[in-house]
């Protein structure tokens, strides 16, 4: 590969690590820290608001992230199809991008219910309490889950991205391409 993907590496990189770290702080520490709020009624609607403010955020990350490997997939073309390894780590990174932007979308869906709902006591953003609503409890339930699920299926694209950057050594370039035209006789 003799062309330079510096730009599309920097949208692929930045969009990924802000997507996961985003994701990770909003889990760990948006929603818990909305349980601290005094009033149950004031809980959810505090999550929701800082969930809101970043969604822009988010969004260019996402955005960032896309278009930067799409241009680093066209630049390595030749060497997805021709280098042992680099194909199926293309694929498998493509299927959790496609489970991450499903997860990511079900969770704006599952926000966008409790924000709706207004004022209504909860123990926290994505806990529900006793007096809390039915369909706000249950999407609340739900969160709990997805908002686990988006940092560890982002983390796992930051890994295999890195796993990617390797495969570009020239060394594991020519052991790829060898190994996929198999031992000469």
């Amino acid at each position: 590969m003799s062309k330079r993907t510096t730009g599309f590496r920097v949208l692929h990189d930045l969009g990924a690590g802000a997507w996961f770290g985003g994701s990770l702080m909003g889990a760990v520490g948006l929603n818990q820290a909305s349980g601290i709020v005094s009033d149950p009624q004031d809980r959810a609607p505090v999550a929701s608001a800082g969930w809101a403010a970043w969604s822009p955020v988010n969004a260019a990350a996402i955005g960032a992230h896309v278009i930067g490997g799409l241009g680093l997939l066209q630049a390595n073309r030749g060497r997805v199809k021709h280098q042992s390894g680099t194909r199926a780590n293309t694929v498998v990174k493509t299927a959790l991008t496609g489970a991450a932007l499903g997860a990511t979308a079900y969770s704006g869906v599952l926000g966008a219910r409790v924000a709706s709902a207004g004022r209504v006591p909860t123990e926290a953003g994505t806990r529900p309490s006793e007096g809390t609503p039915t369909t706000v409890a249950s999407a609340q339930q739900q969160l709990r889950v997805v908002q686990w699920a988006i940092p560890v299926l982002t983390g796992t694209l930051v890994a295999l991205g890195a796993q990617q950057g390797e495969q570009q050594r020239a060394g594991q370039v020519a052991r790829g391409f060898l190994a996929r035209v198999g031992p000469t006789r």
